[in-house]
């Protein structure tokens, strides 16, 4: 009995150091609800079990939303008048508005402003905003900093594209006794996030890879789809 127990526990050990290690892999992508992020994530699940990803192209119509432009993103940052970045994308990608608009230009410090996205009741916080179907740009900061900036002039750079693409989702069934099924959900379009997010992603993930080795009596479907968009695409 004891011996059993032992091997349980250095399974279960196991299994969750490489859980772990998976959201440590995907912790960093920056992911939305289109885009090179959130493929390269289906990517990389795919390597664990075998997920089908679909691609639905920019202006699908589901039922009555419409698929949005695909947006990817590779820098953005503020400088200061002295050139100094005091907002960097490389540094957090929690730090741009998600799905912002291309922008390369210098502005007053009053220009920027209703541009930059704070809480003030978590002063130490860089909040998750985001604009997907609204065209806009911007950038999130601690209520601590944005306090602290200056009467400036400002640079600002978000170099990023707003383009006819798809949506990507993945898709994993398994076969049971019964056609009846279990569906379970989750949604990878988070970026930097574990509890809002990873944690699904991943055990989601464990759990289909667990239980595609075993005699089933009822199919599972595990949906692995961006946030409302997704689930209407699929469905």
């Amino acid at each position: 009995m004891t011996k059993n127990i032992q091997q349980i526990t250095e399974q279960s050990d196991s299994i969750g150091k490489n859980m772990h290690e998976l959201m440590e892999k995907l912790f960093p992508i920056c992911r939305s609800i289109t885009g090179n992020g959130l493929r390269e994530s289906l990517q990389i699940l795919q390597e664990l079990i075998p997920l089908q990803i679909i691609e639905t192209p920019t202006n699908t119509q589901v039922f009555d939303w419409k698929i949005p432009k695909e947006w990817n993103i590779s820098d953005a940052y503020i400088k200061n008048s002295r050139g100094e970045k005091i907002i960097d994308f490389k540094n957090s990608n929690l730090h741009v508005l998600n799905y912002s608009t291309p922008i390369n230009k210098k502005i007053s410090f009053e220009k920027l402003k209703p541009h930059l996205f704070t809480l003030e009741q978590y002063p130490d916080v860089i909040p998750y905003r985001t604009s997907y179907y609204q065209e806009n740009w911007g950038f999130c900061l601690p209520h601590k900093q944005f306090s602290e900036l200056e009467d400036d002039e400002y640079e600002v750079v978000i170099d990023s594209k707003l383009e006819i693409g798809s949506l990507s989702y993945g898709e994993y069934f398994i076969q049971g006794e019964y056609d009846d099924e279990v569906l379970l959900s989750c949604y990878p379009c988070h970026p930097s996030m574990c509890n809002d997010n990873l944690s699904g992603v991943v055990l989601l993930t464990y759990i289909a890879k667990h239980l595609q080795n075993l005699n089933l009596k009822y199919s599972y479907r595990f949906l692995f789809v961006p946030e409302t968009i997704g689930a209407i695409t699929w469905l």
